[in-house]
């Protein structure tokens, strides 16, 4: 009997939300800033795991928990602009402008990944 896995990334959806939907190169143009701005403190997978993290109290974010999953564009957007109080997350408004601060969350969407589970459990161990 086969199993199957079901990937479903919300790029399309968070994107579509986004002026409009996703126009050539704003993926990578926000992964670029990730990779620049935000890997050392939130890890390369959006963990909360990067470099950085484990000098940091509170601990940065998981950029792919259910919580900040289950929050909106527009609340993501406010934290990339005007920081977090009281953590290390800084305010990006006068570094980053609007459209790159829309790619970067963009990226952040992109490395969401939820899996549906199993129909049919997979047979014991050792039965073939």
């Amino acid at each position: 009997m086969a199993r199957w896995l079901v990937m479903i990334s919300p790029v399309g959806i968070a994107a579509a939300a986004l002026a409009g939907g996703v126009q050539p190169g704003h993926l990578e143009r926000g992964k670029a800033i990730y990779e620049q701005r935000c890997v050392v403190c939130h890890g390369p997978e959006g963990r909360g795991d990067g470099v950085q993290a484990p000098f940091l109290s509170p601990r940065p974010a998981s950029l792919i928990s259910a919580a900040t999953s289950a929050k909106t564009d527009q609340e993501l957007l406010r934290v990339i602009a005007n920081g977090k109080p009281r953590t290390a997350m800084p305010a990006w408004k006068d570094i980053l402008s609007e459209e790159e601060q829309r790619d970067v969350l963009r990226y952040i969407r992109s490395l969401i990944r939820f899996s549906q589970p199993m129909l049919t459990p997979p047979p014991p161990a050792g039965s073939q």
